[in-house]
């Protein structure tokens, strides 16, 4: 039975200069011609037209049509778009003519691009890629968006799988011909092929989770103890007031979080509760939760107010890269001028440059104060610089998606338990690989993954 025939509109909704509906499936040929009452224009050619209900000739608009003949087109069927003026009363007008015609009905959330990975136009990989693009906001999401969506990471995965048969045929081929004149001890010849994907693999794994930090945020956490600052700095790096600010200390008591973007990737900065022995069971669970996402953050930095000590706990906190700043220097120390070494501007690219030399912490506490335009500005700067050292490698395809991490972490199990079986159950081995190969197949959908769908492609939009 030939599918229905889709329509939806495949642009933002409300008002706007141009939207664009967009129609699939075998009727929608006939449906571009009983909106215009004129032949099918050229395919993939621009053509204006004048768009008619075709139940009673009413002229809702006019624009520009194309017309796509499957399967060269986004869904592998015939397809039908229609350029027409944003105006709420224009849209929903002609998306009612549309759907007044035969076998043509709204589409679903996701319904586009699950139709172009039933007919092969694009993998499963590919298609979150594309979700991906549809929803970056941010420029290293958009570039991980379009590597993904142009089959970077569906390439790795098509290599190990067709590595992954090549060593299964070896050692069904000693299982199911033993008595056959075949080169001896076939299975062993699977060894290094399995060796070197399960190498692969763990290297792909490691990653430091680059790839869903990209799409999800890098995680930032302000720390410290109690009426140090950690509010006021929130409140200058957002550039606004969403944190309260207040002498009393234990005002903080659960996690403050604003989201902004820097070197081009979405970054979420937490202001947490001040770090002491509670004083009641609210604060204690400010503390707690405090701790938790100072366990979780990608990036610490610890607020301590200017003194001879800072409290060695905080600095225990403490980890590779991590920053550290002595807040409040305008009580203390006055201008930056009096501060023997102190650097005034510091430039974003000397310190992307020197990040990698680093020690273990940076060089002591940073004298810092939030009244300081110049101090916020170098301290932007400086986190910028290590979220582009975290995020900005242009390297291999990195996971982007718990679903893909954990099909590769299951696929390597199936490895490390298929290699030591080689020597003396071939059989075991042959089931591992293939169950190491079921899951590298789940990432592409090259194996029947009907279960996997519908949670894939519900979060695209409509038109998409």
């Amino acid at each position: 039975m030939k599918p229905d025939t889709i329509a939806a509109l495949a642009t933002g909704a409300g008002r706007a200069g141009v939207a664009v509906i967009r129609l699939s499936g075998p009727a929608a040929g006939a449906t571009l011609q009983a909106l215009t009452a004129r032949d099918l224009p050229k395919p993939r050619v621009a053509t204006r037209e004048a768009f008619c209900d075709p139940r009673n000739g009413v002229s809702l608009d006019d624009g520009i049509a194309l017309w796509f003949p499957g399967p060269r087109s986004f869904t592998g069927e015939d397809v039908a778009e229609l350029q027409i003026h944003g105006g709420p009363a224009v849209i929903a007008a002609v998306i009612d003519a549309c759907l007044s015609q035969p076998g043509v009905r709204v589409a679903e959330p996701g319904e586009y691009t699950r139709r172009a990975f039933e007919n092969g136009k694009l993998d499963l990989a590919e298609a979150e890629g594309l979700a991906d693009l549809v929803d970056a906001e941010t420029e290293g999401q958009r570039r991980q968006a379009l590597r993904q969506r142009r089959g970077a990471l569906s390439s790795v995965y098509e290599g190990w799988r067709g590595r992954l048969i090549e060593a299964a045929a070896l050692i069904e081929a000693e299982i199911d011909f033993p008595d056959e004149d075949l080169p001896g001890a076939l299975a062993q010849r699977a060894g290094p092929v399995l060796q070197s994907l399960a190498a692969d693999m763990a290297s792909h794994l490691d990653d430091a989770h680059r790839g869903e930090r990209i799409r999800d945020g890098f995680r930032i956490a302000i720390i410290g103890p109690p009426n140090a600052g950690k509010s006021s700095l929130l409140n200058a790096l957002a550039q606004r007031e969403a944190a309260i600010v207040s002498e009393l200390p234990g005002t903080t008591r659960d996690v403050v979080e604003v989201r902004l973007v820097l070197a081009g990737y979405p970054v979420w900065i937490a202001d947490t509760a001040g770090l002491r022995e509670a004083a009641d069971a609210i604060e204690a669970e400010g503390v707690r939760r405090a701790l938790a996402r100072a366990e979780e953050a990608d990036l610490r930095v610890l607020a301590v107010e200017a003194g001879p000590d800072g409290p060695a706990w905080a600095q225990r906190l403490l980890r590779h890269g991590d920053i550290w700043l002595h807040t409040k220097r305008d009580l203390r120390w006055g201008q930056p001028t009096e501060i023997p070494g102190y650097k005034r501007r510091i430039r974003y690219e000397d310190l992307i440059k020197a990040l990698p030399m680093m020690g273990t912490h940076p060089p002591g506490p940073i004298p810092f104060s939030v009244l300081d335009e110049i101090d916020v500005a170098n301290l932007v700067d400086h986190i910028a610089a290590k979220v582009h050292q975290a995020l900005g490698r242009e390297e291999a395809p990195v996971l982007t998606r718990a679903r893909h991490r954990r099909l590769v972490e299951e696929a390597r199990s199936a490895l490390q338990r298929a290699i030591p079986a080689l020597d003396q159950a071939a059989e075991l081995a042959a089931e591992d690989v293939r169950v190491a190969a079921d899951q590298i197949g789940r990432l592409t959908g090259r194996i029947d993954v009907e279960d996997l769908l519908d949670e894939i492609f519900s979060s695209f939009c409509i038109g998409k």
